[in-house]
């Protein structure tokens, strides 16, 4: 498929009725929306893979939600859980990055809304998508240790991008041997390990709900809680070597490996219990994985495994602060956030956009605030973020199959004839699983154990729609200004870029073009120029 896009003329449009890619470099494709290359093209797909793998980390994201998993719909809801969230989400993956082909811009899901969208809706639609065992520490050291870790998180994410890339191939082959290693030793100590029958057919309800099929939907959101942050491969865009290709790679890649290793270690989990009323259902011990590792390979191999998970966790959160770096930047350059000259300045020594990095940190420190003050109102604001990821990745899907239909401009990764069937059950599928994160996963309901997800996340639309509504809109139209003269990010004294856009004014006046020597190429804008 991808030759037989190579292969057609610019002005051809192809069997479905889609453009073809009209531009012959990534520079080019940048400047035709309206940006400029700020920050130092040195990833390769390896690196991009890895981050968004990073981010999927299967260690961190299945290990605390298993035991609930277990008691919501057993081990079926957990292993075949798992197959069927990973099959529907690498559909997802599939639609999303044949738009990721299309436009390999950082700030992902943002540019694409802005180039699916009808004119008159791009700045709104982009708004809102932009948008020792007995050792028990006390809750203020457990913020402490997350404060040390957020702080090193934007120091790490501070420097070079190269260097970046390396700590997170680091983090990739972390958790690939780390999983590996973890599996063999389980399964080879573990004593009375579990039939194949009880691992691939047993079903528990301990939701206190009567119906079954809930209770195994409940369990499902241990697995879609994980296989998401993916799109953090084309947040990296602008910073990845031939993006149009490998970003797609590195979503459909992370996806698929995360799929196949959270397979493996789910499986070999589920082998090691030995008796799931008190390993699972009445242990003291949280995540209750911990308790089976205590009674399956003992408390020196339980401290190597919780090592290899914790250590998940940290590349994890690494990854996770170097994406959503890269799109508040992205937000910022357009001018869409508070602050945004300074969250939008690339830093001249490391490329890198270090005020975006810092600003979230400093954001991540202040919510966790809320875990020392309401632990109630914290899960919420952090069930909200996999909500809202969800429907971020429902939007550009949706305008593509929909108003965008005719005019979309397919890039060298595409679906072809199987694009909008694929992109329908990526819908259905994102809307499925965004209405359960919102349901109660309790019986009988009370105000401790309520799901407030639904509430933030409509508090949080309705503030982003009033404020754009009553105040933004006047002056946020969407993205491409990074095109435009802006002396905090060209870093030039103001009266001279003052005088080269008055110069660049009175050429297109009089009708005539500026020559080569009237002034720094750099400074004359078109958007298909070299910068």
């Amino acid at each position: 498929m991808v030759g037989m896009a190579r292969n057609l003329s610019n002005n051809e449009v192809n069997e479905t009725g889609v453009n073809k890619p009209q531009f012959q470099t990534e520079e080019e494709l940048m400047h035709s929306m309206g940006y400029k290359q700020e920050m130092n093209k040195t990833m390769s797909t390896v690196s991009n893979f890895a981050i968004a793998f990073g981010c999927c980390s299967i260690l961190s994201g299945l290990t605390p939600l298993w035991g609930d998993a277990m008691q919501a719909g057993g081990s079926i809801a957990v292993v075949w859980g798992w197959i069927l969230v990973s099959v529907f989400t690498f559909g997802v993956g599939l639609s999303l990055a044949e738009i990721c082909s299309a436009y390999p811009i950082t700030g992902g899901l943002y540019i694409w809304v802005s180039k699916l969208a009808p004119p008159e809706w791009v700045p709104i639609m982009c708004w809102l998508t932009g948008c020792d065992e007995n050792n028990s520490p006390s809750i203020y050291w457990q913020y402490g240790i997350f404060i040390v870790i957020a702080v090193v998180h934007g120091i790490i994410n501070s420097v070079s991008v190269k260097y970046n890339g390396f700590f997170n191939q680091t983090s990739l082959y972390w958790h690939l041997i780390g999983t590996l290693l973890l599996v063999i030793v389980a399964l080879v100590i573990t004593p009375n390990k579990a039939s194949a029958k009880w691992v691939f057919t047993n079903f528990e309800n301990e939701t206190g709900f009567s119906s079954s099929g809930y209770g195994f939907l409940i369990g499902l959101l241990q697995c879609q809680y994980t296989l998401s942050g993916f799109d953090s491969a084309a947040h990296m865009s602008d910073e990845t070597v031939d993006a149009g290709r490998s970003a797609p790679r590195g979503i459909l890649y992370a996806i698929g490996a995360a799929a196949v290793f959270g397979l493996l270690f789910l499986i070999s989990v589920n082998f090691c219990v030995q008796d799931f009323q008190a390993q699972i259902v009445n242990t003291s011990i949280s995540p209750a994985m911990t308790q089976v590792f205590l009674d399956g390979v003992g408390y020196k191999w339980t401290v190597v495994f919780t090592t290899i998970i914790m250590g998940a966790m940290f590349f994890s959160g690494s990854a996770l602060t170097l994406g959503s770096s890269r799109m508040v930047y992205a937000f910022a350059r357009d001018g869409a956030m508070p602050f945004s000259k300074q969250l939008a300045t690339i830093n001249p020594k490391t490329l890198t956009p270090v005020w975006a990095v810092w600003a979230n940190i400093i954001f991540a420190i202040i919510v966790g605030l809320l875990y020392i003050i309401n632990e109630t109102a914290f899960n919420a604001i952090v069930s909200v973020n996999t909500i809202a990821s969800s429907m971020a990745y429902f939007i550009p899907i949706a305008l593509k199959l929909t108003v965008a239909r005719k005019v979309f401009t397919r890039g060298p990764f595409h679906l072809g004839p199987f694009s909008d069937v694929i992109n329908v059950i990526s819908l259905v599928w994102i809307l499925l699983t965004s209405i359960l994160f919102v349901c109660p996963t309790e019986y009988p309901v009370t105000p401790q154990n309520m799901n407030y997800a639904i509430v933030v996340f409509g508090g949080v639309m309705g503030l982003s729609v009033a404020y754009y509504h009553f105040r933004a809109r006047q002056w946020f139209k969407g993205p491409g200004k990074s095109m435009e003269y802006d002396p905090a990010l060209d870093g030039l004294p103001t009266d001279i870029i003052m005088e080269e856009h008055k110069d660049h004014k009175h050429s297109d006046s009089d009708g005539s073009s500026q020559s080569s020597s009237d002034g720094p190429k750099k400074y004359q804008i078109n958007e298909v120029e070299r910068i």
